[in-house]
């Protein structure tokens, strides 16, 4: 199966900064306006539930044809079959990098690995583990009992048996994580602040280079770029700090 056209064209756009900007706006023109304001040849972009709900499949292709690599951050959580044409849905969209939730079991995760198996040019997949929102309070209601690097860890071993590319986690769990797997395990970190940014609705943070330091390899960065004055500014310093 030929991967979408675009695909091959936006890997030749490929750029070596490890930030994610997560367009977190209700409205694809302010998505764009942004991406325009900065210099897309620095970071890659985030597109998550709110934006693709407003801007769909036409908003992931008109960044994409524009040589910006963007990870489709959908967190697919479903039956086997469902999660598996939804990640060859994303592949044909020709995104750099999409996920599923690891709380969604093994066959899951192995059926989204072999939906892209096809792709001479797949995108990266990886797998939630906790999402950065919740403490350990929120999971012994959940009926998640352990710590929270307990499970982190569980689900991290869980989606690397089966194959996948990493896994989204908390910075704080990073190094727990290496401990046990390998290097070529990609680890994306939300929950990334500059030390003078507000916490917002994250509840385990840390800064960038802190984050790096530890052993993550992509940060994704949201408020402390998008709602800066000068948002350029704002990535250009997160930058020179790394």
């Amino acid at each position: 199966m030929a991967i979408h056209q675009h695909f091959s064209e936006h890997c030749m756009h490929r750029t070596n900064s490890p930030i994610i900007i997560a367009l977190d706006f209700p409205q694809p023109k302010q998505a764009l306006d942004l991406v325009h304001r900065l210099e897309q040849q620095h970071c890659r972009v985030k597109v998550g539930h709110e934006l693709f709900t407003r801007g769909g499949t036409a908003l992931v292709e008109t960044l994409v044809n524009q040589g910006i690599e963007v990870f489709l951050d959908l967190k697919f959580h479903d039956i086997p079959n469902t999660v598996a044409q939804a990640c060859k849905a994303a592949a044909e969209l020709g995104v750099w990098m999409i996920n599923v939730h690891a709380l969604g079991g093994r066959t899951m995760l192995i059926r989204a690995h072999e939906a892209l198996a096809a792709y001479s040019q797949r995108p990266l997949l990886i797998a939630v583990t906790v999402l950065t929102s919740l403490d350990e309070d929120d999971l012994y209601a959940l009926g998640l009992h352990g710590t929270l690097d307990e499970n982190v860890l569980r689900l991290a071993r869980l989606t690397h048996a089966c194959e996948l590319d990493g896994i989204v986690c908390s910075p704080h769990e990073i190094h727990t994580i290496r401990r046990e797997i390998n290097d070529n395990f990609v680890l994306v970190t939300p929950g990334i602040r500059p030390a003078h940014a507000q916490q917002n609705d994250q509840k385990r943070v840390m800064t960038p280079q802190e984050a790096l330091q530890a052993g993550s390899n992509y940060l994704v960065i949201g408020r402390p770029i998008t709602a800066a004055a000068d948002p350029l500014q704002a990535l250009q310093e997160i930058e020179a700090s790394l």
